[in-house]
């Protein structure tokens, strides 16, 4: 069989890599952002609701309620105390329902409007937002600071740097301090950390915290949200075609271009409304141009429509050029408020809101445990009654001192041997040891169902039964 010879030919294979260029020329992973100040009805909104939300950060951990600090999550103790409630490992199943709670509210809010809450609440965007406010109170406007960076190093400008991040760490330093606050007492906290007298783990707490918070809203900034947030990642699943989002109107806006106030004839020469002034470039905390359409990095803070709105104002044009609106309503098609993803979310919302509610009126302030005696199932007394001995460990889940009524039930008669009543301190666990003792030939059966209750005295709707074996030993 004749063999045929395959010629085999080297091709060399060029791959050329393109990096992308920067403002210097050489790769630059990141670009400084100069976010320029605008005051619009979006803005005064995410302010106000900063202010509020900002508010009740810092004053939550020194409220007292009878006599303690009314929100202390203490870890070590492992007890969460929120006003009258106190929260114990064995409630987890409550933090549990909060967390579910947060979670489909963000995604029905997001499927409604977008990403508010990162634009108006998300911490991450108000400490920036406070951050920058720093800067522009002492470096001055965004012009004036990014002149200020391109000057070379004087006395001046050393002072303004040096008092910008003094301001910046003094704030993140109180973050943090308040932050420590909601896990142990806030005022011994302050009063110990001022005076070197604070524990190891608190001084790393508060250090750590105020690093956090510097870097974070100092440095980083739209990092966070543009690569490190999953959020910024998978909001993309909640949105549809009737999402209401930042939108510029790219039917009315093209073809951008500058002109005069008084230029009315504009559409005869091709243009649109936007007069490409960039100032919605400027005004973006995430330095992304909303004109290119929905991306991933806005955060939906409205700030390039209070601008554009302002522009749109004094060149006498409509506003709402940039707007919060839907895909479904820029073609002209009506737009579903009420849809099934949306009523989905609300849905499991009410649900677990339901499930919440109930599992906080349902909830016994106390647990009991029995633990049968380990030497023996039974033993025979004297009088020849057969006898079982229990331990009833009972945890007052409650703020306050509670007395307790100790009971059995069962069909057989039986001598009850140990206290009727038990008190505890708030937040105190127990153990009251009770033995039963039966006459032997009073029953047949060579184990017994009994059931212990533990009721709160003066409260007969406050109780908890948990049910055992008697072993008669036959």
């Amino acid at each position: 069989m004749d063999q045929q010879k395959i010629d085999i030919r080297n091709i060399p294979v060029h791959v050329e890599v393109h990096q992308p260029v920067g403002v210097s020329g050489q790769y630059n992973p990141r670009d400084r952002i100069y976010v320029r100040a605008v005051k619009g009805l979006h803005q005064a909104i995410r302010r106000y609701m900063g202010f509020v939300f900002m508010g009740l950060f810092m004053l939550l951990p020194w409220l007292r309620y009878e006599g303690h600090q009314a929100i202390l999550l203490d870890i070590t103790e492992q007890k969460f105390n929120i006003f009258a409630l106190t929260l114990w490992p064995q409630d987890f199943t409550i933090l549990a329902w909060l967390f579910i709670i947060a979670a489909y509210a963000l995604f029905f809010i997001t499927a409604f409007y977008g990403r508010v809450w990162c634009g108006y609440l998300c911490p991450q965007s108000v400490w920036t937002f406070i951050f920058i406010w720093f800067e522009e109170k002492i470096q001055g406007t965004r012009h004036q600071r990014m002149k200020l960076d391109a000057d070379p190093w004087s006395g001046s400008k050393f002072i303004k740097k040096a008092a910008t991040h003094f301001c910046w760490l003094a704030f993140s330093l109180l973050t943090a301090l308040i932050f420590v606050g909601y896990f142990t007492p806030v005022g011994p906290l302050f009063a110990e950390f001022f005076t070197l007298q604070a524990s190891f783990w608190a001084v790393v707490s508060v250090l750590f915290f105020t690093l956090c918070t510097y870097g974070n809203a100092g440095w980083m900034r739209e990092i966070m949200c543009t690569h490190i947030c999953p959020y910024a990642r998978f909001q993309s699943a909640m949105f549809d075609k009737d999402t209401f989002t930042v939108t510029y109107d790219e039917k009315r806006g093209e073809n951008r271009g500058p002109r005069g106030r008084k230029d009315k004839d504009y559409k005869d020469k091709g243009l649109g409304d936007c007069i490409d002034c960039n100032l919605c470039v400027q005004v973006c905390p995430t330095g992304i141009d909303i004109r290119n359409g929905l991306q991933y990095e806005c955060i939906n803070c409205g700030a390039c429509i209070d601008a554009c709105d302002d522009t749109m104002t004094k060149m006498g044009y409509p506003t709402g050029l940039i707007r919060y609106t839907t895909e479904h309503s820029l073609n002209g098609k009506p737009t579903k408020v009420l849809r099934p993803k949306l009523l989905g979310y609300l849905l499991v919302l009410i649900v677990v809101c339901g499930a919440f509610v109930w599992t906080l009126y349902s909830r016994v302030p106390f647990e009991m445990n029995i633990i049968r005696d380990r030497g023996a199932l039974y033993r025979e007394t004297n009088e020849g009654l057969v006898e079982n001995t229990y331990t009833l460990s009972i945890s007052n889940k409650s703020q306050h001192a509670v007395q307790y009524d100790l009971s059995v039930a069962s069909d057989a008669s039986f001598n009850w041997i140990g206290p009727h009543q038990a008190s505890l301190n708030g937040g105190e666990t127990r153990s009251v040891t009770v033995s039963l003792a039966l006459d032997p030939y009073a029953t047949e059966q060579r184990s017994l169902d009994i059931s212990f209750t533990v009721q709160q005295a003066g409260n007969p709707d406050v109780k908890l039964e948990q049910t055992t074996k008697f072993f008669v030993g036959r």
